[in-house]
């Protein structure tokens, strides 16, 4: 006969909400630099774990030079069901309280206002208006370079500098990373809705890349066009050479020109 006496673990499991939600439990010992975690209500063997780089936002070499076995730990569920059930936590996600209560109450769609506070090649920090203090980064908000502008650009520095006041709308608000995810470009109009050119136009633009399939050229501010292989009767061009082509198909939902040679 079956024994039909449900797996405490699976029971635990179901209990669990999907990642995001807070559970407590206490130290229950270490493995490497993880941090083992028996959660309130585990049936006598720790579920949980905290890997290394999830305990705080601190400094530490060894998590032991934080917590105790025994010690009670509060944590965000990231991933569940791993590794036979293990239940993966991130104990800086909530370490800040006051950092925790201001990146939940940011949604995707939210818009805000505050100032840049960095400029780096890979984008843009900025502190908005009414967050707390960051233990690591120099704001909660970070704008990824793609999200700056639909125009074009060398560097961000052409685009925001510190102090600079901005508006932007949320994408995301992480509490694993302390961070909320934002676009300036999104309150911006987008240029592909007005694109200026149309099926059958003649125009001279540069060519902005070289690919295997065919060469890109400029068509707008905003946007490019492709002339595919097949279409340039063997000539070789180069990057920034003017090339007369005409427009052969306009897509805007995928942000894509087609092109062919003029004569």
């Amino acid at each position: 006969m079956t024994d039909a006496t449900p797996d405490p673990l699976d029971c635990l499991r179901e209990r669990l909400a999907a990642p995001g939600e807070v559970v407590t439990g206490t130290v229950a010992g270490f493995d490497g630099d993880d941090v083992l975690v028996l959660l309130d209500g585990d049936p006598g063997r720790p579920s949980g774990r905290v890997p290394g780089g999830e305990l705080t936002w601190r400094r530490i070499g060894h998590p032991a030079e934080l917590v105790a076995v025994g010690q009670p730990i509060r944590a965000e569920v990231t991933m569940r069901g791993r590794r036979g059930g293990e239940v993966l936590l991130s104990a800086r996600a909530c370490e800040d309280e006051a950092l925790y209560r201001f990146l939940l109450g940011l949604a995707r769609g939210d818009v805000v206002t505050g100032t840049v506070s960095s400029v780096h090649r890979f984008g843009v920090f900025a502190r908005i208006d009414g967050e707390p203090a960051h233990p690591v980064h120099e704001g909660t908000g970070f704008i990824n370079v793609p999200q700056l502008t639909w125009a074009r650009f060398d560097d961000p520095a052409d685009v925001v500098t510190p102090g600079q006041r901005i508006r932007a709308q949320v994408l995301a608000s992480e509490t694993r990373r302390g961070q909320v995810a934002l676009s300036l470009k999104a309150l911006q109009d987008d240029p592909w809705d007005t694109l200026g050119v149309g099926v059958g136009d003649v125009l001279t633009g540069p060519v902005t890349k070289i690919v295997p399939i065919g060469v890109f050229v400029r068509v707008d501010e905003f946007a490019e066009g492709l002339v595919h292989a097949d279409l340039l009767a063997g000539r070789t061009l180069e990057e920034g050479q003017e090339l007369r082509v005409r427009v052969l198909e306009v897509d805007r939902a995928r942000r894509r020109v087609r092109l062919g040679l003029a004569g």
